[in-house]
């Protein structure tokens, strides 16, 4: 199988070498992501992903979680399973725990989840403009938690005519490889209407994601289990005003929620629930002056989750996020930029007791709650001689672990040959994961005395590009991990789990390969690949090879054509036997999925688009047991005013 998936991925970068015009992820000069200030991609010491708002054109009706899926060295699990499936973030190695979300400048995080993450299900993909993504320890710019990858999601801004909308509508179906029927059960609507009335602006938005006919477990051979529902709204309104050409001020509120069926963990169907709802708010400030610019973002978000099982238990937490930095130019190649961030994060829960039959609080905010406050700084160098060098250090104060320490150190040298380049690059950074609430306060599982978790990453690579119509790169990452907070078991005759640190030092090391090529005014192609060596300890739902490659047609300026393909290796499960009541291992097989895309554009604002999706109708398992979805059809139309 190893040696049929190589030969598939050197044809495909064959066939990319010898043609294309790619109009995929990276192909923008300018990233943002690695310094918090716009320099040319030639200047970064990093392989930052940009995926722009053309590849969320060519994905319409997709999750966040599957465009983001189809990154190097990232692998979300669930993103092909029934829609209301959780999601694991699977990075260089890590977990949910060690990535970053953030959402216009401001990491968001849901304190009563028991890896303090954000859940992606909650975003509609139709609000964002673009997404960048950098791998490897990043805490001196984005604290706690960026230890394998910082997620950072754009929303859309206001049209600069008085008035714009936009309204988008998908029909699909929604079955397993298994199933005969074709019915329609996928519907997602979104509307908005935004615009610039002299120095003020709007944007308010609407969105609808509906999906039913696909059980969360995998019925066994000869059964049918129940659908489970996943049903998901979304609403924003953003105001604000550009008071002149350098200050710039928005507001916004919005709310999500979502519900999503789910079934027994013993594989029986079962008619749960997960209800997840919030509300949002913040701002956004932006000063622009002589020799730099001063920015400030804050969130305020409150979360209820609620568990409608045999097992019913709810949560309530708070977050409350400032991130305000200013840089200053102090030379032309010389950029300061002195942050100052801050988290407060709050939770309380409710869960029925032993011999119980009403809920009681067993978590109150009161106690389970901290605050961290972080200053830091970074300082660019971009010679005129192609030495570039980012450096940074952070002090994170924590209400419960008092300080810490981490840094990070990036040099890059770039060749430049004509419209050619060649950088080389390497860096050496630092991060630390504090334990979630959850960690620390669950009245069953939970330890108050735990330790953050520390990690360090080194990466060196090599980029290639020409203009903008070719870059090849290569990164080869290394990242040590020690005091892991893991869920384990402390009596074995009771079985009793608790979250504990572990002593021992965890490694996990890998290669990423990323190809992209303009040639030709009709024809686009991109690949990557992944070779992660997982430590064995958390290797699972990792392949060991992932492959995601790219091609698209424009056959003509209003039509276009693409096919999306992605191949996972073999990976390691575990399922909880009941009738030994031990873990145990399973390998699940490898798989490769082809989708094809085509849309058109039928008069200058109606644009009509179609996806069928594993077109072979593979059957594969993300999760050992749970379903996934076989060959759908979905299609639908764009409007914009």
């Amino acid at each position: 199988m190893r040696q049929n998936f190589l030969l598939v991925f050197f044809i495909l970068i064959n066939c990319f070498l010898s043609t294309l015009q790619a109009q995929h992820l990276e192909q923008l000069d300018s990233v943002f992501i690695d310094t918090k200030m716009k320099i040319p991609r030639k200047n970064s010491g990093k392989m930052v992903v940009k995926i722009t708002s053309e590849t969320f054109n060519r994905s319409q009706g997709k999750s966040v979680a599957e465009i983001v899926n189809e990154v190097s060295g990232i692998e979300i699990n669930g993103s092909h399973s029934n829609e209301g499936q959780n999601l694991g973030y699977f990075v260089r190695g890590g977990r949910n725990r060690q990535v970053v979300i953030m959402v216009d400048g401001v990491q968001l995080n849901d304190p009563s989840s028991i890896a303090n993450d954000y859940d992606l299900r909650l975003i509609d993909i139709n609000t964002i403009e673009e997404i960048e993504i950098i791998k490897g320890a990043s805490s001196v710019l984005y604290g706690s938690g960026a230890a394998t990858a910082v997620i950072s999601i754009t929303t859309k801004k206001s049209s600069e005519k008085p008035i714009s909308a936009q309204f988008t509508s998908t029909l699909g179906t929604n079955r397993a490889a298994q199933d005969e029927n074709y019915k329609l059960e996928e519907f997602t609507n979104y509307a908005a209407v935004n615009g610039t009335l002299n120095k003020f602006f709007y944007h308010l938005s609407f969105g609808n994601r509906y999906f039913e006919g696909l059980s969360a477990i995998a019925a066994p051979d000869g059964e049918s289990y129940l659908a489970d529902i996943y049903n998901r709204f979304n609403g924003k309104f953003n105001f604000g005003i550009n008071l002149n050409d350098h200050i710039s001020f928005s507001q916004f509120f919005s709310m999500d929620k979502y519900k999503a069926g789910f079934d027994n963990f013993d594989y029986t169907d079962a008619e749960n629930q997960n209800i997840s709802e919030q509300l949002r708010t913040g701002g956004h400030l932006e000063w622009k002056f002589n020799k730099g610019f001063y920015v400030f973002n804050d969130n305020y978000s409150w979360l209820k989750r609620e568990s409608i099982s045999s097992f019913l238990s709810k949560y309530d937490a708070r977050s409350y996020s400032i991130d305000n930095y200013v840089a200053y130019n102090f030379t032309k190649q010389i950029t300061g930029l002195v942050g100052l961030s801050y988290n407060g994060s709050s939770f309380n829960s409710f869960s029925i007791p032993y011999e119980g039959s009403e809920l009681s609080q067993d978590v109150i905010d009161d106690i389970a709650n901290f605050d961290i406050i972080d200053p830091y700084l970074n300082i660019t160098y971009i010679s005129d001689f192609g030495l570039n060098t980012n450096a940074g250090i952070r002090l994170n104060n924590h209400s419960n672990y008092g300080s810490h320490l981490v840094y990070n150190l990036n040099p890059s040298f770039n060749f430049k040959m004509g419209n050619r380049n060649l950088k080389l690059f390497a860096s050496y950074s630092t991060a630390y994961i504090t334990p979630s609430l959850f960690q620390l306060y669950d009245p069953l599982y939970g330890k108050e005395n735990l330790l953050p978790e520390e990690n360090s990453t080194f990466e060196g690579g090599i980029e290639f590009f020409m203009d903008n119509s070719l870059r090849v790169s290569a990164a080869y990452f290394n990242r040590m991990e020690t005091n892991y907070v893991d869920f384990v078991n402390v009596d074995t005759e009771l079985y009793i789990y608790q979250y504990q640190n572990i002593d021992n030092t965890f490694n996990s090391s890998g290669v990423e390969i990323e190809v992209y090529k303009n040639f030709v005014n009709k024809i686009s192609i991109s690949a990557n690949y992944t070779n992660t060596q997982a430590d064995e300890r958390f290797s699972q739902r990792i392949p060991e090879h992932k492959v995601n490659a790219n091609f698209g047609y424009q056959m003509s300026s209003k039509t276009n054509f693409g096919l999306i393909y992605q191949f996972n290796s073999e990976r390691e499960d575990s399922f909880f036997n009941l009738a030994t009541f031990e873990a145990e291992m399973i390998t699940l097989n490898s798989y490769g999925i082809l989708d094809f895309s085509a849309s058109h554009k039928l008069t200058k604002s109606l644009k009509l688009f179609a996806i069928l999706s594993n077109i072979f109708n593979q059957e594969f398992e993300e999760l050992y047991r749970y379903e996934t979805r076989g060959r759908n059809i979905r299609v639908g139309f764009t409007m914009e005013f």
